[in-house]
This record gives C-alpha cells, structure tokens and sequence, in this order.
C-alpha cells in the first residue's frame, strides 16, 4: 500500500509519514505542489493525501493538473480550511475525500483505507444528463456541444440538480445547498431560478429536462437533444 503526502509543514508532514509506515503503508512525501504532482505522474501510488495551502503549486491546481492528465489515483484533501466552499471546490475537482486539520489519525487511516478498496476507477469530473454537460472545473454548460451562458447562481441551482439527476429535490434542499446561511429570504427565490434556467437549458433545445412535481420540488430528466 503506497501512499503519497504532499504536506508543506514538516511537523505534520514527518509523524505522518512515520505513524502510516508503522501502520504498513509505504509512504512518500513532498513538501511542495511542484514536486508533488511530479512524484505523483511518476509513480503509481493507492492514494494521495494533499494538502491544499501549498508552496509553489496550490492542492487544488495539483489535483486539477492531475484529472487532466487522467491520473485517478485516490486522492484525500487535508486542509486547515474547513468551509463548506473549500469543500466544494475539491469535490468539483476531483477529490475522493476531505479531512480537516486537526484531524483524528485514526479517522484518517480509515479514510485512506477505504479509499484504497475503493480504487481508482475512471472518474470524470464533468456531470451529464443526456445531452446536457456540467463541468464545475471548467464552469461550463454545454447542451449537444452547444455552450449555455448561465449566471453563478444558476449554474450552482444547474450543478446540484445535475448532481441528483432523476430525483426529486425539494426547494428547501436547494436552497440550503446552493444559498448560504446569510440568506433570509424565502423559497420562492427557489422558482424564480428554476425558471431562469428552463428558458436556458431547455426551451431553446426544444426539451423538457426540468420537471416541477407538484408539492415535492423538482426533478432533472437526462434528455438527448
């Protein structure tokens, strides 16, 4: 079981490294994006812990560099941050897990194991229903290879409802998933996008991917044009 650590400070970088081998892993580490992404085009490992706040190249470009490459090792974000937005972020690109400092070793030895059995199956990090293709990296919608100009909000309501294509969500789930806390306005802000995004994503294509199910919320339908 290999591992790769890409962990600028040391103090957390080397009992790291010497609590993982005592553990059986095979580990090595960078203390550095640049190095980091190398060791880890150059090497097979079963998964990668990486920091986000990172010297010459941040976690999150090292991880994007590395899905671009079609490298899918494994990889679990550790971070001091611990915002629901940096979160986010490393899904959207790619990551398989995250863990906040200061973390738990026993929480993230079981992380990095499960993640192990889990594999490295491909994984783009796109979401598509049918036609229809979100790429969160990239903050771009296309329907057919056709691009769709969408406001930040939209494609954020776009990407949770691509995200659970073929269920309905309520509005209440949308809106705590796409508006944060400071929020004090209704539900209804909900429909106003909903319908912003029909005349974007369907009524020019001549669809109906956007279904409204009577007192429950919505539901996205993978349509091909």
């Amino acid at each position: 079981m290999r591992v790769l650590v890409v962990e600028d400070h040391v103090n957390i970088a080397l009992p790291l490294k010497k609590a993982l081998v005592n553990e059986g892993f095979v580990v090595d580490v960078a203390h550095d994006g640049v190095s980091g992404q190398w060791l880890a085009t150059e090497n097979p490992y079963d998964v990668i812990v990486l920091d986000i706040m990172l010297p010459g190249r941040n976690g999150y470009d090292v991880l994007r560099n590395l899905r671009e490459l079609q490298i899918w090792t494994p990889v679990l974000m550790l971070t001091a941050k611990d915002g629901e937005y940096d979160q986010t972020d490393a899904f959207d690109l790619g990551a398989d897990d995250y863990l906040s400092k200061p973390f738990s070793f026993i929480v993230l030895v079981a992380r990095l194991r499960a993640l192990m059995r889990r594999g490295a199956p491909e994984r783009p990090s796109a979401l598509e229903a049918g036609s229809l293709v979100l790429d969160p990296a990239k903050h771009l919608v296309t329907h057919g290879g056709e691009p769709i100009a969408l406001t930040a909000r939209e494609f954020a309501v776009l990407q949770f409802l691509m995200r659970h294509t073929g269920d309905v969500v309520s509005k209440a789930e949308i809106l705590d998933n796409v508006w944060d806390a400071s929020y004090d306005g209704g539900e209804n802000i909900v429909e106003v996008y909903v319908g912003h995004l029909r005349k974007k994503i369907d009524v020019p294509f001549g669809v109906e991917s956007l279904e409204t199910v009577r007192g429950r919320g919505y539901r996205l339908h993978a349509v091909d044009r």
